[in-house]
């Protein structure tokens, strides 16, 4: 598949090359890949060569992104990709977020906005692994999308630089944006992919604001983990920033999986803390439990 210039992707003297759409700010050798798996270096010069390549392709209700606001009750054709900048332990989609190993297809965008005129969903999602990694293709489907009168739906880690968040909001009209978590020190220790320098909690933050600002449908998720981001103090604060920003907030359900093995969240707990939340955040939903 012929495929666009990268972005983000700067040659550096000795054939490296820097990256620059994350806090990783991954400097890649020659013949390597930075820590998202898919932005690499070939002789000096960024390349992309996962452009175009879908790990999954479906149907989905508006309300699994989740999105509560935005269209509800509508269909939106989701897409997933492959790898992601962060390291999560307890991944529920590792296995297309932590691997480009991965059955898929090579799928232009002309195609996938064909696909949803063709199904008549109103939507798009990139979503399930991280997409922003992707960003070139992402880009020239939402351009497209945009020009048919379909509407961007982001689901991202939001752990990218300003610049990249701007560039992507200019064409998205949703996000749901996860907050893995209250701690800068959960975020550097836990969940980075190399050792970055950068306060990722603050660009996570600074993200989720700036989608606001530019007047994008934002929404955001914390998966609350047991031994990780589950004590409430922390969680209070969480929601002290999301209620100063009016967005809705997904508590979600956490299940053992990848390389985490707590215990399932607590249900009574969960609906104890999204029952507090609710004190100062307006729009406050729980999900992955049975009411």
């Amino acid at each position: 598949m012929q495929i666009r210039s990268p972005l983000f992707l700067e040659s550096k003297p000795e054939q490296k090359v820097r990256c620059s759409l994350c806090p990783n700010f991954c400097l890649i050798e020659n013949g390597s890949f930075g820590a998202c798996g898919v932005r690499g270096n070939k002789g000096g010069k960024g390349i992309i060569p996962f452009y175009g390549f879908i790990s999954a392709l479906a149907v989905d209700p508006i309300e699994k992104k989740p999105l509560y606001q935005f269209k509800p009750g509508t269909k939106i054709l989701s897409l997933g990709f492959a790898g992601c900048n962060l390291r999560c332990p307890f991944c529920q989609n590792w296995r297309i977020s932590q691997n480009t190993e991965i059955p898929g297809d090579w799928i232009k965008p002309e195609e996938i906005i064909s696909s949803a005129l063709k199904q008549g969903t109103p939507s798009i999602a990139y979503t399930y692994s991280e997409p922003l990694v992707h960003i070139e293709y992402i880009l020239d489907c939402m351009i497209l999308a945009r020009k048919h009168g379909i509407a961007n739906v982001l689901v991202t880690n939001g752990c990218f630089n300003r610049k990249a968040a701007e560039t992507i909001f200019e064409y998205t009209d949703a996000a749901n944006i996860d907050l893995k978590c209250f701690s800068a020190d959960t975020y550097k220790n836990v969940l980075n992919g190399v050792s970055s320098k950068t306060d990722l909690l603050e660009t996570v933050m600074n993200f989720i604001k700036l989608g606001a600002e530019k007047g994008v449908h934002v929404e955001v998720t914390t998966l609350v983990v047991p031994d990780l981001n589950d004590t409430d103090e922390e969680l209070d604060k969480a929601a002290d920033f999301i209620a100063a920003l009016g967005v809705p907030w997904h508590l979600s359900a956490y299940h053992p999986d990848y390389r985490w093995n707590a215990p399932p969240t607590d249900r009574d707990f969960l609906l104890k803390t999204a029952e507090k939340a609710k004190e100062k955040v307006r729009h406050v939903y729980t999900g992955n439990i049975r009411l």
